[in-house]
């Protein structure tokens, strides 16, 4: 093949014309920057195995698998758990049974059937010193009055996928309604008004004197969020709005603020059950917190969601997955 020869000057001219264009080209084929995994705008997507590794910093992470301990595998599918008096009650959803688990032995007996699927419960003593158990039965609809020497009793329905339960007083509790995105107060007598809207599939409640603290198990960039307590009486049927408390975080569940003041709660990291902290009013002073300001504590390779998170008031810690009869404990920081 014959080259084409050019003069010296020429062969110069060529030369810087091939560089400018190829200067041009490249500047043209630049990618943008990748945008930051910190925040997660897209309030369904799924967290990528890049994402897990930026989320879960090893520095943070206090407890993993093999720190946990098992207290018993009797309930073949458990879920909601609370603790009481040295003992935790779980729901089991394979059998529509409650039972009663001896917390430091394992110990472990029936308490009452008829309970199909609950994810939370509240705890207290009745006026015959009876254990009483409030329960959502997410199954059918209901807020359930249970202790163990009568069939459970239908309190109100129509709770659309009821989910959380806390106490908000002598006569009142709040029940987050995941198919309805809401937030219900139910009275004892099983009046029902709805107090907060909009939310995104909401599960964990929990709260302390002045606050209320919502998870939104179907949004990453509203993960957890808070309102004033004092707003539920003066609302005067308007919907409370919510503010944020925590973002970044996949899907939220079970949310306790234990006796160290902190909020505990669970979620995922991938496929794996997490349960992190934070400080709510730390959160709530700064306009609400990122994932990366969460604390690990426990980092499991549980498959999510964990469920039936419980803190006893010595530290304890109660978690298990909802897919294995396991029930483990850790002992925090008191």
């Amino acid at each position: 093949m014959n080259q084409i020869k050019y003069p010296k000057h020429e062969a110069l001219s060529v030369a810087l014309i091939f560089l400018l264009i190829t200067a041009i080209t490249q500047a043209q084929n630049t990618p943008t920057p990748a945008p930051t995994k910190t925040a997660i705008q897209n309030e369904t997507a799924s967290p990528t195995i890049e994402t897990e590794i930026e989320t879960a910093n090893p520095e943070e992470v206090t407890f993993t698998q093999t720190d946990l301990t098992v207290i018993t595998g009797n309930v073949q599918r458990p879920n909601g758990a609370v603790w009481f008096d040295d003992k935790i009650y779980v729901v089991c959803s394979g059998d529509w049974t409650i039972y009663e688990i001896e917390d430091r032995s394992g110990s472990t007996r029936t308490y009452i059937y008829g309970v199909r699927n609950g994810h939370s419960m509240v705890s207290e003593v009745n006026s015959n010193n009876e254990l009483t158990l409030w329960v959502p039965d997410f199954a059918t609809n209901q807020l359930l009055l249970v202790n163990s020497v009568r069939a459970p009793q239908i309190i109100a329905d129509n709770l659309e996928g009821p989910w959380g339960i806390l106490q908000k007083d002598e006569d009142e509790f709040l029940i987050t309604s995941l198919n309805g995105n809401s937030i219900y107060a139910v009275n004892r007598d099983g009046t029902t008004r709805i107090i907060a809207e909009a939310l995104r599939s909401p599960t964990g409640i929990a709260s302390n004197t002045d606050y209320v603290y919502v998870a939104n198990s179907g949004s990453a960039r509203r993960a957890i969020e808070w309102f004033e307590k004092s707003l539920i009486d003066s609302s005067n049927d308007t919907p409370i709005s919510t503010q944020p408390l925590v973002s970044g975080l996949q899907n939220v569940t079970g949310m306790v603020l234990a006796e160290d003041g902190m909020l505990y709660f669970a979620y995922s990291l991938g496929t794996r059950g997490v349960v992190g902290k934070v400080d709510p009013i730390v959160c709530q002073e700064k306009g609400g917190c990122t994932n990366d300001e969460v604390q690990i504590v426990v980092y499991t390779e549980l498959a999510a969601p964990l469920a039936g998170l419980t803190i006893s008031p010595d530290m304890r810690l109660f978690i298990h997955t909802m897919f294995r009869p396991e029930i483990y404990w850790v002992q925090l920081a008191q």
